[in-house]
């Protein structure tokens, strides 16, 4: 494809940040464009994934005049009025958080529109035993600050346990109990059934296996795991291994929580 003709200066439109929408490297491009984190654009470009007029394009000094250069991914043109996307799924279990193929496993990349958004990323993630929501995004901004640790973003989850959750181990939970990476921060906990066994429990961080970890740590063990919400959102009636996309309310929501203003949607 043959780019447009250059446009003078003084004809350019306004970028929206008081100044002159001009070249660019093609990874600031490709975040600005909703496609991926430029981190996670720069990756798309040393894959091979990103043509230029027609070019592959994988030096990552590489500039693009948004005016003048069409630029694709995997052969879907990108323009930078695209708006960032960000969607949910049910996982279920047995699949692996990553975008990565594996040999002999299945993963969350086969579940969700790669082909249309190529920039997806899972915003944290999952066990491959844990079910649940499961959020992606193009938007590395949205992603980060909601997996900061200063933000605090609280998700829920449905555990069941082997043994019935006494009270002394409940309370330990809401106080914070100590991992071997540091002390957790207290946790919301409910007992979900008669049994005692099926518990609801709210944390704020996202460390590794962090919720299997802190009921280790209180002498008992998660059977099964299932992530009910991600800050305000909850997964409603999507079924396991759907996705959808988030309305516009939902990601200001998303956005909201970041900054601790968020609502149960």
């Amino acid at each position: 494809m043959a780019p447009k003709q250059p446009i003078a200066y003084e004809d350019r439109p306004d970028d929206g940040r008081g100044g002159k929408v001009v070249p660019m490297r093609l990874q600031k491009f490709l975040a600005r464009a909703g496609v991926a984190s430029r981190r996670a654009s720069e990756n798309l470009m040393t894959s091979g994934r990103v043509s230029v007029n027609g070019e592959v394009v994988t030096e990552l000094g590489a500039k693009v005049d948004p005016l003048v250069d069409v630029v694709e991914v995997d052969g879907r043109a990108v323009v930078i009025e695209d708006a960032p996307v960000t969607i949910m799924l049910h996982k279920p279990a047995g699949v692996i958080t990553t975008m990565k193929a594996q040999s002999d496993r299945p993963i969350v990349a086969s579940l969700v529109p790669r082909d249309r958004y190529p920039g997806l990323y899972p915003i944290g993630r999952l066990d491959a035993d844990t079910t649940g929501l499961l959020l992606f995004s193009t938007d590395g901004q949205l992603g980060n600050a909601l997996l900061h640790p200063s933000r605090h973003v609280p998700k829920t989850y449905l555990a069941r346990l082997k043994a019935p959750l006494g009270k002394e181990a409940a309370d330990a939970l809401r106080e914070g109990v100590e991992l071997d990476d540091g002390p957790a921060q207290p946790a919301e906990v409910e007992v979900a059934d008669k049994s005692g066994k099926l518990v609801r429990i709210t944390v704020r961080e996202g460390r590794y296996h962090q919720v299997k970890r802190m009921f280790e740590a209180v002498g008992n063990h998660v059977v099964s795991l299932h992530r009910e919400t991600f800050g305000p959102l909850s997964l409603g009636k999507l079924k396991p291994g759907r996705w959808r996309e988030l309305t516009a309310g939902e990601v200001a929501s998303l956005q909201n929580a970041a900054t601790g203003k968020a609502t149960r949607t």
